[in-house]
């Protein structure tokens, strides 16, 4: 069952519908992505202020936002020595203080504009009370009128504008359009709760016009329900799609080459690992082909997990690819890999841009709608595993029999890229894994399409990590301590934002490497940065596993998929450049062996965001709590990137903090189809 089509709306009308919209005033609409009337009613105001009792100037508090209403009494512009800056300055009074307001870059509109006589509302924080002076703030001409109920006597909404747009001006035309409008805002397709809920209409009124403060997110939480419902609905009607039209291949497997390869692997499997392994080889043998998220954390045993997978698929005749998003990463998983199957008489193939073990090249079918790129060895053999970066996917080689695609670190590659590989073909099983624990508000959303199985348990025998957040000046103790881990037997990764220079501020390895070289004489240190070729970075990286370099000084190239158990001491200068989920991925390359390790944090931002972001990273090594903590501190659009947050232009909802309306949204759109 799908929602009945809906017949054009009146609010899809060109936002010129609005009577005192015209070309011109449409145009600064435009700017604001205001292009219909819906557009219009759904602009969501930033702030709101109580305008039914304002505060005297009197009682105006340091540093505390507040709203005046005030006339001024004086008013000028101020310049400086040699004429290089000018100050404008207004004196407000409202009978009971004087307030003194100041725009530090003075505009030849602002004389025109501010002129004695003419009563304004003011909005700002206080920075100082002797004289009570307010810097850069927002002002709104008061001007009687038939719309002055609009503006004054009520709680009124302060919208987002642009210039030429005043904050009157684009509450009158919300007015305007709610006044012509509203009756003709419908209820969604999907039937809500609406006893939960205010009506849509009701909803969008009070958004802009509340009764009280507490309305607002009343009617906001109705409006992003209606936002979170129509994104789940176009999610789940995929996934719906999709089932339909595809049949799931025959890939659950026999366990004639697991059971050797986990009696060979070494350690047992952890719970968590053996839970998410009956997931999906119930998948892979079900009548549907397997969309899978695999989330776990740094260290938490994920490739195993793929390589038992891809196990399943192989023992059942199909052969399978593994894409990852750097020639680091593609290039240990081959050697793993290689390492595990070889034994079991498994091919394992690789191909990046730069490298390739098979000989030829051929055209074989990947049953994905378009070839696929993938190499083909030389040596006959029933089943392949190929592993390689994204260039696996794009040129013109096809591979028969193509039963199961891992991606590794999803995160990397984007949705698009994810969706095109998806579309490609007879459907082969997908698993897409992940380290960057993804906050649930956007499994449900993002990653809405696939099933998601976590790693919840970490492998024993591992080093508890410790992380220590450090100023500049410090740096001489660290370097000290490092020297004494290395003597121990330890290593080093020594990270900078930057290959090279471009502020001073900033470090980068290229300035770097020597003074890194001559902080641990006697020690050998290695260079590696992404501008480095294929070759070089390998014997970096050769060198440093068997213990020939003690330290690599690089850029967050490592965050990935580099795994050396002996490393023990992660040293990140500039650490307030990165973000929280790439720091903790960073981190995640020590505590990979027995030894206890340790990740110093370096940074003199003497920003309160910064610091107790990093003192985040200080008090946990949990990367489920800190992937909802960066999410809360950058937002998805930040902490997806563009390419995987465009698609969800949320006006209302909030990924952050509407955990329980997703939740209700998905519901609702699984019941209804």
């Amino acid at each position: 069952m799908s929602p009945p089509e809906n017949k054009i709306s009146p609010l899809a009308a060109p936002v010129t519908a609005v009577w005192g919209v015209g070309e011109e005033r449409a145009k600064l609409l435009a700017r604001l992505e205001i292009f219909t009337v819906e557009d219009l009613l759904l602009h969501k105001p930033r702030r709101y202020e109580d305008r039914r009792k304002f505060l005297p100037i009197r009682d105006l508090k340091l540093k505390e936002a507040a709203t005046v209403r005030g006339k001024i009494i004086a008013a000028g512009v101020k310049r400086f020595k040699k004429g290089t800056r000018a100050m404008f300055e207004c004196v407000f009074d409202d009978g009971t203080a004087h307030l003194h307001c100041r725009w530090w870059q003075a505009q030849p509109w602002m004389e025109d504009w501010f002129t004695v006589g003419r009563e304004f509302l003011i909005f700002g924080k206080p920075d100082s009370l002797k004289p009570r002076n307010i810097d850069h703030p927002e002002t709104e001409l008061v001007e009687p009128g038939e719309d002055e109920f609009i503006h004054v006597n009520r709680i009124v909404p302060i919208h987002p504008l642009t210039d030429g747009l005043t904050a009157r001006v684009m509450r009158t035309l919300v007015w305007r359009a709610l006044e012509k409008f509203e009756a003709q805002i419908t209820e969604p397709a999907i039937a809500l709760d609406l006893k939960a809920y205010p009506a849509k209409a009701n909803a969008v009124r009070m958004i802009h016009f509340p009764e009280e403060l507490t309305d607002v997110e009343f009617a906001r939480q109705r409006l992003a329900l209606d936002e979170f419902v129509a994104l789940q609905f176009q999610i789940q009607s995929r996934r719906k799609k999709f089932e339909a039209l595809s049949k799931g291949l025959p890939c659950g497997g026999d366990n004639r080459l697991m059971k050797p390869f986990l009696t060979q692997l070494g350690f047992k499997l952890t719970a968590a690992q053996s839970n998410v392994l009956k997931e999906i080889r119930a998948d892979m043998s079900g009548t549907h082909p397997m969309r899978r998220l695999l989330q776990g954390d740094v260290g938490s045993g994920k490739t195993a997990v793929a390589a038992c997978s891809a196990l399943m698929a192989l023992e059942s005749g199909f052969n399978v690819a593994l894409m990852a998003p750097t020639e680091i990463l593609a290039e240990q998983h081959f050697r793993n890999f290689t390492k595990w199957f070889e034994p079991l008489r498994v091919k394992v193939e690789l191909q990046t841009g730069s490298r390739k073990t098979a000989g030829d090249k051929c055209h074989v079918t990947c049953d994905m709608n378009k070839p696929v790129a993938l190499p083909v060895t030389r040596h006959p053999s029933p089943v392949t595993l190929f592993i390689g970066t994204h260039a696996l996917f794009t040129a013109s080689f096809e591979l028969p029999k193509l039963g199961l695609v891992i991606i590794d670190e999803q995160h990397k590659f984007g949705v698009a890229q994810r969706e095109t590989l998806v579309r490609k073909g007879n459907y082969p099983h997908l698993l897409v894994m992940t380290a960057t624990p993804i906050p649930r508000t956007l499994g449900l959303t993002l990653y809405g399409d696939l099933d998601v199985s976590v790693i919840d348990e970490m492998p024993g025998g591992r080093g508890k990590i410790k992380t220590y957040v450090r100023a500049a000046d410090k740096l001489p103790k660290v370097w000290e301590f490092i020297r004494e881990k290395i003597s121990a037997g330890r290593q080093a990764y020594i990270v900078y934002p930057r290959v090279e220079a471009t502020d001073k501020d900033v470090k980068a390895v290229m300035k770097e490497f020597e003074n890194v070289q001559r902080a641990l004489t006697p020690f050998k240190v290695g260079l590696l940065h992404g501008r480095m070729k294929s070759t070089e970075k390998e014997n970096v990286m050769t060198a440093f596993r068997t213990n020939e370099i003690k330290a690599v000084v690089a850029t967050s190239l490592i965050e990935v998929g580099v795994d050396v158990a002996n490393a023990s001491v992660m040293l990140i200068e500039n650490a307030e450049q990165f973000g929280l989920a790439q720091l903790h991925q960073l981190r995640g390359r020590i505590g990979r062996g027995a030894h206890e390790s340790f990740c110093i944090l370096i940074s003199d931002a003497l920003n309160e965001d910064v610091q107790s972001r990093l003192k985040i990273l200080e008090a946990t090594n949990d990367g489920f709590k800190i992937a909802e903590a960066d999410l809360k501190l950058r937002g998805p659009g930040e902490l997806l990137g563009q390419e995987q947050s465009g698609a969800m232009r949320l006006r209302f909802g909030d990924l952050t903090e509407d955990l329980n309306l997703i939740r209700q949204a998905r519901e609702l759109v699984a019941r209804t189809l």
